[in-house]
C-alpha cells in the first residue's frame, strides 16, 4: 500500500501541476474541449499510462468537458501515485 502524503507534501506537489486543485482527500482537474468527439478522444489516451501505473483514474465526461479525479483509495487519500499520473495526465492534453 502506498504512503498517505503529508499536507505539506500535498502542497507542494500541487505547485508542480498548478491547474490541479485539492478537493478533500482527491486532487482533481477539468479538461475542456471543442467537442464531444475530442473529449472521448482524450479520454482514451487515459487508458495506457493508468494501466501502466496501475492507477485508475474516475472520470467524468459532460460533452466536451472532462473531469479527473485522482486518489488512493486503497491508501485512504492523496499518494504519489496520485501527483506522478496527474502530471502524467496534464501532459497528455
Amino acid at each position: 500500500m502506498a504512503t498517505l502524503l503529508s499536507e505539506s507534501d500535498i502542497q507542494k506537489q500541487l505547485q508542480e501541476i498548478p491547474q490541479w486543485q485539492q478537493a478533500g482527500n482527491k486532487i482533481q482537474r477539468a479538461f475542456k474541449f471543442n467537442n464531444f468527439v475530442e473529449a472521448i478522444e482524450f479520454v482514451n489516451k487515459l487508458v495506457e499510462p493508468a494501466e501502466q501505473a496501475g492507477h485508475h483514474p474516475d472520470i467524468a465526461i459532460s460533452y466536451n468537458q472532462v473531469t479527473i479525479s485522482l486518489t488512493s483509495h486503497d491508501a485512504g487519500g492523496l499518494t504519489e501515485k496520485d501527483f506522478s499520473l496527474a502530471k502524467t495526465i496534464s501532459q497528455l492534453s
